[in-house]
């Protein structure tokens, strides 16, 4: 399995995977699959209960945003903002708030 591996203080929160392996899980468990929207300009809702990190490279994708340019307006080098995407770096505040400001998603924005 292709397991990405989201931490918060050192300790495992997320387990991100291919959306295959994610349907064979719940078919071997026999649950019903979730049903995915059929329009792809369907809009992005940050989910309470998921980490909105975990969703940043989909969020700005979405939004036809390279890396370089969400990097730049939000103040940190695309590097950096490499390593939030990819569940390396927890950002500071300021920095979720500048994130969801550009990518327009609201929930980020009350969390410290």
């Amino acid at each position: 399995m292709d397991i990405q591996i989201i931490t918060r203080d050192g300790a495992p929160e997320y387990a991100v995977l291919p959306w295959d392996q994610y349907q064979a899980l719940l078919k071997a468990a026999g649950q019903q699959q979730p049903r995915v929207a059929s329009s792809p300009a369907a809009p992005i809702a940050a989910d309470r209960d998921l980490h909105p990190l975990a969703a940043l490279r989909g969020l700005r994708e979405a939004k036809g945003l390279a890396i370089e340019a969400l990097a730049r307006t939000v103040g940190i080098s695309p590097s950096y903002l490499g390593l939030i995407e990819s569940g390396e770096r927890q950002p500071d505040a300021a920095i979720r708030r500048s994130l969801a400001w550009e990518l327009g998603v609201a929930g980020w924005r009350e969390e410290s």
